[in-house]
């Protein structure tokens, strides 16, 4: 709008101009002077307008430029857009794959618990240290026993609520620990199950008869096993050897079953509490199976050696030798 109305300006002063010079009076000359400084005036518009219009326009491109850009992000073709990212995605998988990979090996062991293996014996229980070790400590508590065939006659004659209780002073008092009660607990085991009861004395005939009752019953336990298919493999030679020789039935049969009692560790001895599993049984049956067991024990330490049980079940000297040979062999099976 601004333009329209600077050409019409000038168009008037032009005209003005011309007439002004075919006037020659003095009024026209006043006029003249009138319209050449109203002439002056409006030039000085004109120059203000034309410096407006050039801001204008100034500020009109700008404005465009703008546009223009922003169209030209907005029409962007949506390919390269997409190239773009894909370009990205493709750095970022080229950095994962440049970062080490640690894929789980097929020989990877998973830690192992390292009371697995661990055997701490009755009254005993497996725990691991902070530093990850395996390592046995006395049971903490029992938990109570309500069934009364659950009691236990001690080899003091005491009768104890159940082994758990038992065993679990002897550790006590073996480790010399807080809470065991007398120092002779140490060395306690089960005599038998149940309440405690007395028993008649083992007369001195039976006792020297006795061990060749316990070898006669060795060797029909270890038959019998065999014939129910529920003896050990390496322990089917002793029995089938004992059947087709005589001589060999009693030393086979104390051979394996030496060997089964001395388990835990394998040391050459038996302690009282492995003997429990042939002690306990026969309390009952054969009254002088205690005394039988205590005159395994000449030097009283609570162990049986391998000489010790020999001795006391009437093997030889050869049969002795033989003994020792044939449980390392067994052993190393």
């Amino acid at each position: 709008m601004k333009a329209p109305m600077l050409v019409v300006l000038l168009l008037a002063v032009a005209m003005t101009v011309t007439h002004a010079k075919k006037a020659s009076s003095d009024l026209h000359k006043k006029h003249i002077a009138a319209i050449e400084e109203k002439l002056e005036q409006l030039m000085e518009m004109e120059a203000e307008l034309e410096n407006e219009i050039a801001e204008e326009e100034a500020s009109y491109d700008e404005e465009t430029e703008d546009a223009e850009t922003e169209e030209e992000v907005a029409d962007e073709p949506q390919e390269e857009v997409e190239e773009e990212e894909e370009e990205e995605e493709e750095e970022v998988e080229e950095e994962e794959d440049s970062q080490p990979q640690y894929e789980p090996s097929e020989e990877y062991d998973p830690p192992q618990d390292p009371c697995k293996e661990m055997f701490c014996g009755a009254g005993r229980t497996c725990v691991v240290t902070p530093q990850g070790e395996a390592e046995c400590e006395c049971v903490k508590e029992c938990e109570p026993e309500l069934d009364t065939r659950r009691k236990v006659c001690s080899n003091h004659n005491e009768t104890w609520e159940s082994d758990c209780e038992m065993y679990r002073q002897r550790c006590l008092c073996e480790d010399e620990e807080p809470g065991c009660k007398k120092e002779e607990y140490a060395h306690v085991h089960i005599d038998y199950y149940g309440e405690c009861q007395e028993l008649p004395e083992c007369e001195t005939s039976e006792l020297e008869d006795f061990p060749r009752r316990m070898n006669e019953w060795l060797f029909n336990i270890m038959r019998d096993m065999a014939d129910r298919q529920i003896l050990s493999e390496h322990y089917l030679q002793l029995e089938k050897e004992a059947e087709d020789n005589p001589t060999k039935r009693w030393t086979n049969a104390v051979v394996w079953k030496w060997c089964e009692l001395d388990a835990h560790p394998r040391d050459r001895a038996v302690s009282r509490h492995e003997l429990f599993p042939i002690r306990a049984p026969l309390v009952a049956l054969e009254h002088c199976i205690g005394t039988f067991l205590d005159s395994c024990d000449p030097d009283d330490d609570h162990y049986i050696t391998l000489k010790e049980w020999a001795k006391c079940t009437h093997l030889t000297e050869e049969h002795l030798n033989e003994l020792e040979d044939m449980c390392e062999e067994i052993r190393e099976q």
